[in-house]
């Protein structure tokens, strides 16, 4: 299938140059800070940005057994110099902030090597920091060589454009994601791996895939059904494909063709949630190591999916953000539980079931299935 008809199954466009309007559910192929300068001013909702991180690798990498790790030796990801590094950092973040709404935020993730670069040339050109977030990675690469700790996380920086800026935040989806207790700022989610890693003749297409559940989050934190969500580095496409399940529009930026294709794919399989799943709660005990939201992050269940008791006298349906809804109530695992039964609590976990094959299993099950897959 060539590239064209990928781009009709995906309900998506492939432009070469970026036109006077906005191109919503379209991929730029182009130099990032080129297409951005064609974007109208104040037109984006949210960025959210996986640059370049300018590992500055030296040689090859191999596993103690002499195998050779698949790291990121890409072109793109080589600059001459420091200096140039910074120079196109602040280029391509004068033009975010440029496009970006007065109300907007960016979101910006980096390692060690470039994060600390970027944060200071995103407070440097005006933005506000909120928050840096530290994704934990739950099953990070090993430090092969024994000299350095293990490289087990990276950050995201969220910013908006100004310290009064009236931003998007969903505080009370987050709450409810994370079984009624505050969002952290430090999140654990596993690296891209299994069915969800894109690979071609058995190497990955393209060496930082990030997780769809990560994406998730930050999209369903910040933004609203309908909002425009630019990815000025788009890769395979995970933002796309994240934000067409949550009923976001997205424009994507990449100059490389395979990861154009691949993302095209990738979006064109991707399912929109139904309206009734993506209300999620306007409204307000954390179980111990998962909360129920991170298994419809990371799809163990899908948004929409109805559960039932365990004599199926209740029926409620999940809502993107983990709340569950039934006539007319909402609420979190335990609470919409306990409401129903007109009891003071209610352990979600063992009281809410799902069908498999057949039969009724307590959502408890897929949290232990979540725990095996996860540990590192």
């Amino acid at each position: 299938m060539g590239v064209l008809e990928k781009v009709k199954r995906a309900g998506a466009r492939v432009a070469k140059q970026a036109p006077a309007v906005l191109p919503l559910d379209t991929i730029l192929r182009q130099d990032c800070i080129e297409a951005m300068r064609g974007l109208p001013d104040k037109s984006i909702d949210m960025i959210f940005a996986d640059p370049p991180y300018n590992l500055q690798l030296g040689g090859d990498l191999n596993r103690p057994d002499g195998s050779h790790v698949d790291a990121v030796t890409d072109e793109w990801d080589k600059f001459d110099s420091l200096a140039a590094y910074d120079k196109f950092t602040r280029e391509w973040l004068a033009q975010a902030r440029r496009i970006l709404k007065d109300d907007g935020t960016i979101w910006v993730i980096g390692s060690y090597h470039n994060i600390f670069k970027v944060g200071s040339a995103i407070q440097d050109l005006g933005f506000w920091i909120l928050n840096d977030i530290i994704w934990r990675k739950a099953n990070p690469m090993p430090n092969f060589k024994g000299t350095r700790f293990t490289n087990a996380h990276e950050t995201l920086i969220w910013a908006s454009k100004g310290e009064k800026s009236r931003y998007t935040f969903n505080y009370r989806s987050m709450k409810t994601l994370n079984d009624e207790l505050q969002m952290r700022s430090d999140w654990e989610f596993p690296i891209c791996s299994g069915q969800e890693r894109l690979k071609k003749n058995g190497h990955k297409v393209h060496p930082t895939q990030k997780p769809e559940a990560l994406l998730y989050r930050v999209l369903l934190a910040c933004t609203k059904p309908g909002d425009v969500v630019l990815d000025p580095f788009f890769g395979t496409g995970t933002t796309g494909a994240v934000a067409k399940r949550l009923g976001r529009h997205w424009i994507g930026i990449d100059r490389e063709g395979v990861y154009v294709e691949a993302a095209l794919e990738r979006i064109a399989a991707a399912l929109p949630l139904d309206e009734s799943a993506l209300q999620t709660m306007q409204a307000p005990k954390a179980a111990p190591r998962v909360a129920f939201g991170q298994l419809v992050e990371n799809g163990y269940l899908a948004p929409g999916t109805v559960l039932s008791d365990h004599k199926a006298r209740w029926r409620a349906t999940v809502g993107a953000d983990g709340s569950l809804s039934c006539d007319g109530q909402a609420g979190s695992i335990h609470k919409l539980g306990a409401t129903l039964q007109g009891a003071p609590s209610c352990n979600g976990w063992t009281f809410w079931h799902y069908e498999d094959q057949g039969g009724l299993k307590p959502i408890d099950a897929l949290r232990q299935t979540y725990l095996l897959a996860t540990q590192p």
